[in-house]
């Protein structure tokens, strides 16, 4: 299990939040995906402590949490960051160097796809086709988008969300 460089901040809050879902959902067939979607709506993602506080509470195996949590997209084990950039790989973009602005975006911000920086001010999303294929390559950060991207665009338009 790939660990988040983003240290865990859940609270107690957050803690008795989850207790009471699971509490509700306890013994019901079925329980463990309205759980783990209650769950990430209270903490915003899933990480290993989460997980491992609805397995301990619900006797679940946590490799089986685990196992859905990556399976299913809607899912997500590290936090989003505050802003959220996303980079289209469809095929316009692709074709027309959306690659060289991702690795320029990876190096700016030192993450991965699905990762967040430590500050948690930005994560990075990879995705497929955005449905601006006239703009390409196409780069989203926080719902506003930069179409006609190239690698030398990155770092003034991320030095805007700082």
């Amino acid at each position: 299990m790939k660990v988040s460089s983003v240290p865990f901040k859940g609270t107690k809050e957050q803690e008795a939040k989850l207790l009471e879902v699971i509490a509700k959902y306890k013994g019901m067939k079925g329980a463990l995906m309205p759980i783990m979607q209650e769950a990430q709506a209270i903490y915003g993602y899933l990480p290993y402590q989460v997980q491992k506080i609805i397995s301990d509470e619900t006797g679940i195996p946590i490799e089986k949490i685990y196992g859905v949590a990556t399976f299913y997209a809607q899912f997500s084990m590290s936090p989003k960051g505050k802003y959220v950039v996303a980079m289209c790989l469809g095929t316009a973009c692709y074709v027309k160097g959306a690659g060289a602005v991702l690795e320029e975006i990876e190096k700016n911000l030192g993450i991965e796809d699905g990762e967040c920086t430590p500050d948690g001010k930005f994560s990075l999303e990879v995705c497929r086709c955005v449905g601006a294929c006239g703009l390409a390559p196409v780069m989203i950060v926080d719902g506003d988008v930069y179409g006609k991207m190239t690698p030398d665009r990155v770092s003034g338009i991320l030095a805007k969300y700082e």
